[in-house]
């Protein structure tokens, strides 16, 4: 017999299956050079949006495991985040960098080495969302200006953050897609 926890992590993790479908297929059948490319004003690529939502998902679910210390939001000495937000930073931190490349297609990579890390960090969700033993398990949110001071979040709460993210992005993506696709006049 499905409990109600096991049935709701069916559906959750089924929901993320979805939202990540929905994103990958907009990479299908293009080349390495069009996941790079930036079609609209917008400074975000196919490829890039894959490797951000796959490292997101990653980040999220190493928080799942190992709480507030799989996310460190380290600020370098000197740099405020009024410094960090307003780009004047003398030195921004190796996580905000690396936030950055997330969003390009770096040399080297390829669509097929994006798609098969989305699909490594998928596997693994998959396995730590059918360990948890309680979907309602919450760990406090590191210190961070977005995050809400003493706030806690649930496995639940994750994965529904990560749904979101991952739909948000696929529809982004459909757009670049859209545009990539249209014959230039």
């Amino acid at each position: 017999m499905t409990t109600t926890t096991d049935a709701e992590r069916v559906d959750l993790l089924a929901a993320l299956a979805t939202a990540r479908a929905a994103l990958t297929r907009t990479i299908e059948g293009i080349s390495d050079e069009q996941a790079g490319e930036r079609p609209t004003v917008s400074a975000l690529c196919l490829g890039g949006l894959v490797k951000h939502v796959t490292s997101t998902e990653a980040q999220w679910l190493r928080f799942v495991v190992e709480g507030p210390s799989a996310m460190s939001y380290d600020l370098p000495d000197g740099v405020t985040w009024a410094d960090f937000a307003a780009g004047t930073a003398s030195e921004f931190p190796q996580w905000a960098i690396d936030r950055e490349q997330d969003f390009q297609m770096l040399p080297g990579e390829t669509v097929g080495g994006i798609v098969q890390r989305y699909e490594q960090v998928a596997a693994t969700t998959e396995k730590i969302i059918a360990g948890v033993p309680d979907l309602s398990a919450g760990q406090p949110l590191p210190a961070a200006p977005w995050h809400q001071p003493g706030a806690t979040w649930s496995v639940r709460t994750v994965l529904m953050h990560v749904i979101a993210e991952t739909a948000q992005h696929a529809g982004h993506a459909d757009i670049l897609r859209e545009t990539l696709d249209t014959p230039k006049a």
